[in-house]
């Protein structure tokens, strides 16, 4: 009996911990439109904390930016990702400088040259440019 007891609570076991193992995404989150950034930091927080890779497999603007912050985010190169400077309804200095910290020197750097944070007006990067210009990893 007990070996039977045994065997089930491995197969009950081994299903949860390979669901527990599954990458997140844009997708999944249904956050891809932005907003508030209080559930975009706890995520980010939540994948830093876990190590597991975040997928931004879709179209990502505004606050979804700050997924790019997740040390083990990867990027499909069919996403789009729209920035602009941070704030609603007006531009706040401290809510774009909160979305430019997620972002790698890079990206930063071209956003200022660009002076694409400075309006509210989306700016649009493919996937395939963010991982070719500005070295975020390509999703497998």
């Amino acid at each position: 009996m007990s070996r039977i007891f045994t065997a089930v609570a491995l197969c009950l076991i081994i299903p949860m911990g390979d669901s527990a193992l599954a990458d997140g995404s844009v997708s999944q989150t249904g956050l891809g439109g932005g907003g508030r950034f209080g559930p975009f930091d706890a995520i980010v927080s939540q994948y830093n904390a876990s190590g597991e890779r975040f997928r931004i497999d879709s179209h990502c603007q505004s606050a979804c930016t700050r997924f790019l912050a997740i040390r083990n985010v990867c990027i499909t190169p069919s996403a789009d990702l729209a920035f602009h400077a941070g704030g609603h309804p007006q531009i706040r200095q401290s809510a774009t400088d909160h979305m430019m910290a997620a972002y790698k020197p890079q990206l930063r750097r071209y956003l200022q040259a660009g002076h694409y944070m400075e309006a509210k007006a989306f700016h649009t990067i493919s996937g395939r440019d963010m991982i070719a210009k500005f070295g975020y990893r390509a999703c497998k």
